[in-house]
């Protein structure tokens, strides 16, 4: 009975209310859960970028000095090694995003 009272304007502004809450909650939850999703994935992209300078370094490094081969004229070597291994690095990782989509859509 005290439902019937309550009149048109107090039953719109329940209604404006309960679509505010519903919005906050269908939008500003899953972006905040997206924005520390995309800045973990961000962090944990610029940790192997880094980790593959180095290594590529690395193997730039010990082909120039643990081998007498690569002096002189053929000093260029090491670093097609390293473009190389770079650019397998790559393909690696093209491959595994490509397949990571696969995997997941027989869900």
């Amino acid at each position: 009975m005290a439902r019937e009272n309550r009149g048109l304007k107090a039953d719109f502004d329940g209604l404006v209310s309960t679509l505010r809450a519903y919005v906050k909650q269908e939008t500003l939850g899953p972006i905040r859960g997206l924005g520390r999703y995309l800045g973990f994935g961000l962090a944990g992209t610029v940790c192997f970028a880094i980790a593959e300078v180095f290594l590529l370094l690395g193997v730039v490094r010990v082909l120039q000095t643990t081998t007498t081969t690569f002096r002189n004229n053929l000093s260029f070597i090491p670093y097609l090694a390293g473009v190389a291994a770079s650019v397998t690095f790559m393909c690696l990782a093209v491959l595994a995003l490509k397949h990571d989509g696969k995997r997941h859509a027989n869900d």
